[in-house]
């Protein structure tokens, strides 16, 4: 049975690399058409993401937009995760679910509303308009991790000090700021990755007046195939290997992805 089971996960995991695979392979294709087994190897496309002007545009929108929208998620987690912890009001989980409801919706809801609210404000192709919308859109991911993390926080540390007369300022810089710090890190990381990846949101809000890379591909898709577009997945696939590989290694994933931990 346990040669079986072996099989059985080794052929579901293989399964579900082989699309990986097959982009990894026309992204090094020398000739320029996106065909598998790759024709030749190169790595020239690879070269384009950062040469080419356009690519390399689209590139520092991309990763521009993550890192503002990251923050700017992060920014309104923080106080509603604190606000929630203490517990000020009973209403307070009314928050909780206003905070987590832009990620529960299907992504095209949410964009068509902020198409709407961008067009009758009249600020709609504003590029700032994007990072907000994205902050709006991937708070949930913050708001989760900083919700575990306040969770774990022994609560007489905080009376501790307050006992000693620190008041709220100085008791969250403190005593509570360093404790979540990893769970900042982490949800900034998460809401990077997946804003880095992001296209309905992103187009929706801005159309063709910014160009991140999830745009430049299906713009590029009207004129022809070419291996920078796998190129690009790859990268994709590369940053978000690394940021989780760093949040796995510093912090606690399992947890952080919603798992019980061991002693609970």
């Amino acid at each position: 049975m346990t040669a079986l089971r072996r099989l059985f996960f080794f052929i579901v995991g293989l399964f579900l690399a082989l699309p990986l695979i097959v982009v990894a392979g026309v992204s090094v294709n020398q000739r320029q058409s996106l065909t598998f087994p790759p024709q030749g190897f190169s790595l020239a496309w690879y070269g384009q993401i950062f040469t080419n002007p356009e690519w390399r545009n689209a590139l520092i929108a991309s990763l521009t937009l993550a890192a503002l929208s990251a923050l700017l998620a992060l920014l309104i987690a923080l106080p509603l995760a604190w606000f929630l912890w203490r517990r000020i009001a009973p209403w307070a989980n009314i928050f909780q679910l206003l905070g987590i409801a832009p990620f529960t919706l299907p992504p095209v809801i949410t964009a068509l509303g902020m198409l709407t609210f961008w067009a009758t404000t009249g600020f709609y192709g504003q590029p700032w308009t994007a990072v907000i919308s994205h902050g709006i859109f991937f708070v949930t991911l913050p708001l989760v991790t900083l919700s575990l993390g306040f969770s774990a926080i022994d609560r007489s540390l905080v009376e501790a000090a307050a006992t000693m007369g620190a008041d709220d300022k100085m008791v969250f810089r403190t005593v509570v700021l360093p404790l979540i710090l990893p769970y900042l890190v982490s949800g900034y990381a998460f809401a990077f990755v997946l804003s880095l990846n992001e296209y309905i949101v992103a187009y929706m809000t801005v159309g063709f007046t910014m160009e991140t890379l999830p745009i430049k591909i299906f713009n590029a898709l009207r004129y022809g195939y070419t291996p920078t577009m796998a190129s690009v997945t790859v990268l994709f696939l590369v940053v978000a290997a690394v940021v989780f590989g760093l949040v796995a290694r510093f912090g606690d994933l399992p947890k952080l992805l919603g798992a019980m931990s061991e002693d609970k």
